[in-house]
């Protein structure tokens, strides 16, 4: 009887502890319960609205470059400028050219002063001409009526032969020297118009319509051809870069019409349209910023979809699409 009294009291011992455990742990399972219970929620909830892919949103940027050697002048930009295609922005130092420039204009006007009037040099010879043919003619009618001699009328014809040639000589010699100056005259304008395209490339001149990104230089350095100025993008048409799998790649075509989406911070996200322009032909591996719908693909095609942008859409931020 003892030992079954120890036995019980044993046992009693043993569920006071375990009730014990239960009602402190009862809490933390609860918790527990509550956190899977709403990972649960949420899953089901975001199942329905899951996009095909995603990815970042890009543009057309293009890096300005000078053209020309020099000193800046000017440069009349900064970063968040929005500007006009075709528009100028600064310029640099082209006193050089431009006083080269007029050195050949005054070179040029020295050229052409060398051309020779044709009609005024060779008018005294029109004229002996004019004058040999008359007097060969009446040397003819005097030779006629027998009131002349044949020798009078040969003079007359060989005089008349003699000016035709020293005519037709400084034709020649007029025509080639006008040539010449003409060459000169040629290649003087085409220096002339060498230095206005230098000129021309001395301007900065903005290349499109669109937000500076960056500048790289500023009014008073020393640039170099090729030396970068400014990047600036075109921010009105914009693209999401997004990545799909295999499987989904053969349902996509160029042209095709998608929906994009844009993060809208606590507001969720903005829905615009957005175009197929691009569809890469090789596949990749899956960027580490990117999620794929198939997170087992281990290769993945680059798409690219133009949209336009309102304003809100800024360079590097995630989107979503749906096919």
């Amino acid at each position: 009887m003892k030992q079954r009294n120890r036995r019980g009291r044993g046992v009693t011992a043993r569920s006071l502890a375990t009730e014990r455990i239960e009602k402190a742990l009862r809490p933390a399972w609860r918790r527990a319960c509550g956190v899977a219970m709403a990972c649960l929620l949420a899953a089901c909830g975001n199942g329905g609205s899951e996009s095909d892919a995603s990815g970042v949103f890009e543009s057309t940027e293009v890096v300005v470059s000078a053209e020309a050697n020099g000193r800046i002048m000017v440069l009349d930009l900064e970063e968040g400028d929005e500007l006009a295609q075709g528009a100028q922005v600064g310029y640099v130092d082209s006193m050089q050219l431009y006083l080269k420039k007029r050195q050949l204009e005054a070179s040029l006007k020295t050229v052409g002063s060398r051309r020779a009037d044709i009609a005024k040099q060779v008018a005294a010879t029109r004229e002996q001409i004019a004058k040999a043919e008359r007097e060969r003619t009446r040397s003819l009618n005097l030779l006629r009526q027998d009131a002349g001699t044949q020798k009078q009328a040969d003079d007359a014809e060989s005089q008349l032969a003699v000016l035709k040639k020293q005519l037709a000589a400084q034709l020649s010699t007029l025509e080639r020297a006008n040539q010449g100056v003409e060459g000169e005259e040629e290649a003087t304008v085409i220096q002339i118009m060498q230095l206005n395209d230098q000129l021309g490339k001395c301007r900065i001149v903005c290349p499109l319509a669109g937000k500076v990104l960056a500048k790289y230089a500023e009014s008073g350095e020393v640039t170099a051809a090729g030396k970068p100025l400014f990047k600036v993008a075109d921010m009105r048409r914009v693209f999401l870069r997004a990545y799909v799998s295999g499987d989904r790649l053969s349902t996509l075509k160029l042209g095709q019409q998608v929906k994009v989406y844009a993060d809208n911070g606590v507001d969720g996200q903005r829905e615009y349209g957005g175009k197929i322009t691009w569809i890469s032909d090789q596949a990749e591996f899956t960027p580490k910023t990117i999620q794929t719908r198939d997170e087992r693909a281990n290769l993945v095609y680059a798409v690219k979809i133009a949209v336009e942008n309102d304003g809100l859409i800024k360079l590097g931020m995630y989107g979503e699409v749906k096919f």
